[in-house]
C-alpha cells in the first residue's frame, strides 16, 4: 500500500507535466511546443533550427575607406572593462560574448574586430534591430503610394480584425509604430525557475508556427490606442503583415528589392515560422553581417540618401529616428528617464537626448545587437553579441559621452 503511495506521488508530478504539454500542443501546437522546450531561451543561433528566406545583396556597392584607431576605440570601453571586473578590453569581449565590434566615423573605419569565433563573413542574428528594417519597408511603401500615410488605421489592409473587435478599427499604423497601440500582451515567467511562461507572448510570437494566424485570430485589444508606450512585438509582426498586403509581396522579396539589393554587400536571411504559413519572424529574425548594419546606420545617418540616391525619403528618416515631443512623457514608463537627457521611442527606433539638444538614434535587440548613430560626429558603431551579462545599450551611450 505504501509503495503504491509513493508510486502514485512520484508520477503525479509527470501526469500533471504530460497533461500541460497536451493542452499547450492542443491550444498551440505540437511544433510550437517542441520549440518551446527544446530551444526556450533565445539565442543568436536560433535561426539556424527555421527556415530561412535568402536576401540577394547588391552586385556592387560603397566600400567603406580604413584607418584603424584601435586603441582609441578600446579605451572607449574602459568604465566597462573596469566595472566588469576584467583586466583587459580582450578578456571583456570574451567574457561578455561579443561577437563584432564596427565602429566608423566619417566613412571611415577606425575599428573593425571579431571575437568569440565569428568573422566578417559570419551571419549575425539581429534580434530586434529588424524592427528598424521592418519600419523601413513601411516608410519605402508610403514613398511609392501603396500606403497613403501612417494616419490610416490598420484595418484598412487587415478589414478581417473588425469583425472581431470593432476596437481595431481605431488602432494606426503609427500606433503600432511608436508601440502605441493597446494591444494585449502576456509577458508571464514561471515562478522559481523565473523563464517565459509558454503562454507568454513573447515566447509565442517567437516560436508558434503559424504567426499570421495569431495576428488573424487570436489576439485582443487591451487598451485605447495613441496612449501608453508597451513594447509588443505583436506592433511589428503587424506591420509586416500590412506590408505584405500592401505590396503583394512577402517581406524578404521587398527588403531585397528595396534596400538590399541596393546598397549591402552581403546576402541576407530572414527566418520563416514554418514551409506552410511562410510568415516572416518580423520583429526579431532578419540574420546578416555586421557591416552590412553599419551601411544601414549610414543610410540613416545621411537621411536616406546614398551616394546621391534617395532611398527612402528625408521626411521618413527623421521621423524615425528624432523625438516627437507632442508626446506627453507620461505615456511612457520611467525607466525611458526625464530631463534634458531621457530616451525616446521612435518609429521602431530609440534614442537618447542630450541636455545640448543634440541625440543619438539606434536600432536595438536583445542580447546585445545594435546599430547606434550619433549624427552631429558622424559616427556609426556596430555592437553585436550573444550576452548581456556584461553589456548592454547603455554602455554606447556612455561611449557617445566619451567622444562628445
Amino acid at each position: 500500500m505504501i509503495k503504491r503511495v509513493i508510486k502514485i506521488v512520484l508520477l503525479f508530478p509527470i501526469i500533471l507535466l504530460l497533461l500541460l504539454l497536451a493542452i499547450l500542443s492542443v491550444k498551440y501546437s505540437p511544433t510550437y511546443v517542441y520549440r518551446t522546450i527544446t530551444m526556450n531561451v533565445a539565442d543568436v543561433y536560433d535561426y539556424k533550427n527555421f527556415e530561412n528566406r535568402v536576401i540577394q545583396g547588391a552586385v556592387n556597392t560603397f566600400h567603406f575607406e580604413e584607418k584603424l584607431e584601435e586603441a582609441y576605440v578600446e579605451s572607449l570601453f574602459d568604465e566597462r572593462v573596469s566595472n566588469s571586473g576584467f583586466n583587459s578590453f580582450d578578456e571583456w569581449a570574451e567574457q561578455s560574448q561579443t561577437t563584432a565590434l564596427i565602429f566608423i566615423r566619417r566613412d571611415t573605419i577606425v575599428y573593425e574586430k571579431y571575437f568569440n569565433g565569428f568573422s566578417r563573413d559570419s551571419y549575425f542574428h539581429s534580434q530586434s534591430v529588424a524592427k528598424s528594417f521592418i519600419s523601413f519597408l513601411i516608410g519605402v511603401a508610403i514613398d511609392e503610394g501603396l500606403i497613403k500615410s501612417v494616419d490610416e488605421p490598420m484595418t484598412l489592409y487587415i478589414p478581417e480584425l473588425i469583425e472581431r473587435d470593432p476596437r481595431f478599427d481605431k488602432i494606426t499604423i503609427k500606433n503600432l509604430l511608436e508601440m502605441r497601440s493597446g494591444l494585449k500582451y502576456n509577458t508571464d515567467f514561471l515562478p522559481v525557475i523565473n523563464i517565459h511562461a509558454p503562454w507568454n507572448d513573447e515566447v509565442i510570437g517567437y516560436y508558434h508556427p503559424n504567426v499570421r494566424k495569431i495576428l488573424l485570430e487570436k489576439l485582443e485589444v487591451e487598451s485605447e490606442p495613441g496612449k501608453a508606450f508597451e513594447y509588443n512585438n505583436y506592433n511589428t509582426s503587424y506591420l509586416g503583415l500590412i506590408i505584405e498586403r500592401a505590396t503583394g509581396k512577402t517581406v524578404s522579396k521587398y527588403l531585397e528589392e528595396k534596400l538590399w539589393s541596393q546598397i549591402m554587400e552581403y546576402d541576407a536571411l530572414f527566418s520563416i515560422d514554418s514551409k506552410e504559413s511562410g510568415f516572416e519572424y518580423m520583429p526579431s529574425r532578419l540574420i546578416a553581417r555586421a557591416i552590412d548594419y553599419a551601411r544601414f546606420g549610414r543610410l540613416f545617418l545621411n537621411k536616406g540618401n546614398w551616394n546621391g540616391n534617395q532611398i527612402i525619403s528625408e521626411d521618413w528618416v527623421i521621423k524615425s529616428t528624432t523625438e516627437d515631443k507632442t508626446i506627453s512623457r507620461d505615456h511612457y514608463p520611467d525607466w525611458l528617464g526625464s530631463g534634458c537627457k531621457h530616451n525616446y521611442y521612435s518609429y521602431q527606433w530609440w534614442g537618447n537626448t542630450n541636455c545640448d539638444s543634440t541625440f543619438q538614434f539606434f536600432a536595438n535587440g536583445n542580447l546585445g545587437q545594435n546599430i547606434y548613430v550619433i549624427p552631429d560626429k558622424e559616427v556609426i558603431i556596430v555592437h553585436c553579441g550573444n550576452s548581456l551579462q556584461h553589456y548592454n545599450d547603455g554602455d554606447l551611450m556612455r561611449v557617445a559621452e566619451r567622444i562628445r
